[in-house]
Parts: structure tokens; sequence; C-alpha cells
């Protein structure tokens, strides 16, 4: 509108009367916020930034890399287990599984050579229909497992049979799944180097993963 005043030397009014009707196209749109400095200025901004992180997350991928060539036989454990069953995401370590034992590990992992706090686990049951009932004897059972009180623990998700099945089918894990969580990019991003380190292969878009939730 600015433009158009100026190069008209209409008021803003006349020039917004003018234009009012006329609808832009998404790429007319785009082309105008490019024009604009601020806008630009805020896209360089979120480059730079991006840019950052992207560097921080594979400076960390390297140190997972140095830090495994003298490992013990836990993180070695821990890195393959996380490779194999872990859910792959830019920022956090997640790993969901029936097996009690596996769960216990893997916080064991983290407790030992990442110095992982009770308070910064996230416990999710994920339990089904014939489980409601026990509901609160599941969590707690996977909070006992982990060592961890019920302040680690988020809210759990119930998969309800369809009207079809519900009077045919039994859920045959007795405690459902866990998933366990760790928000911290540094951790789950040195797990990453490690991992291909060990591997004896390269996938540093690892560091640009989305999260899954």
């Amino acid at each position: 509108m600015k433009e158009i005043e100026r190069l008209l030397g209409v008021s803003r009014s006349t020039a917004s009367l003018w234009v009012r009707d006329i609808p832009l196209t998404p790429p007319q749109r785009t082309a105008l916020k490019r024009r604009n400095p601020i806008y630009n200025g805020q896209l360089r901004g979120a480059a730079v930034n991006a840019e950052r992180g992207r560097a921080r997350r594979l400076a960390y991928q390297g140190r997972g890399r140095l830090r495994v060539k003298n490992a013990c036989a836990l993180y070695v454990a821990g890195c393959m287990l996380y490779w194999a069953e872990g859910d792959k995401g830019r920022h956090a370590v997640r790993l969901a599984n029936s097996d009690p034992a596996v769960i216990r590990h893997f916080a064991e992992f983290l407790r030992v050579e990442f110095e992982v706090a009770d308070e910064q686990f996230r416990v999710t049951c994920n339990l089904y229909a014939d489980h409601e009932s026990r509901q609160r004897e599941i969590e707690d059972f996977w909070l006992a497992t982990l060592g961890l009180g019920r302040s680690c623990l988020c809210t759990s998700f119930v998969n309800r049979y369809s009207r079809h099945s519900q009077k045919k089918r039994k859920n045959k894990l007795p405690y459902g799944t866990c998933r366990m969580a760790v928000h911290s990019t540094e951790i789950v991003q040195t797990i990453y180097g490690s991992i291909q380190e060990l591997a004896g292969f390269d996938r540093p878009e690892w560091g640009d993963l989305l999260e899954r939730g």
C-alpha cells in the first residue's frame, strides 16, 4: 500500500479503495513478504539459528563417536538397544517396550552413563481394554520397575477394542507397554554418534529428525 501511494501520488485511502477487492495469490504474498526488510531479517535470523542448532547436534554426534572408543559394556549395550528399539527423534530419548528387563536396563544406562536424575524421566503406560480395571496397578508396576515416583508418570493411553472384536480379543501382555522418555538433545545426539561409530556407518541426517511426540 505504501508503494502504490508513493508511485501514483494518491492518498492511502484512495489506494486502499482501488485494491480492496483484488485477491493476492500465494506466490504474490510470498514475494511481498520477501521484500519486507523486517521479514527478511527474521528469515535470516531463523536460518542462522537453525544452522547453529544443526552444528551443535553434529558436534554432540562427534562426541559420541569419540566416547564409544573406550566405552564399557553397559554403554555399548545401551546404544545398541536404542538403535534397535528407540523412537528416533531430534531432541529426546524415547524407548517403549513390554519387557520390564529392557526398560530397566535402558534406565540404568541413562542413569549411569549420562547421570540422568529421576525427575528427568517421563513414563507413559500404553494399556489395553482388559487392563482398564488394573490401571493403577500397572502404572505402579512400571514405576517400581524403574524406581520412580508418580511425579514422573504421564497420562496413560488405553487402546479400546472395536465393537466387533471386544468379546473375542484379549491382550496377551499382562502389563501392556511402557514408554520411557528423557528430553535432552545432547544425550540423544551423543547416542546417535556412538551408534554410527560402533556400526561403521555415517548418518548425520539423524541430527535433523523430526519429533514424533
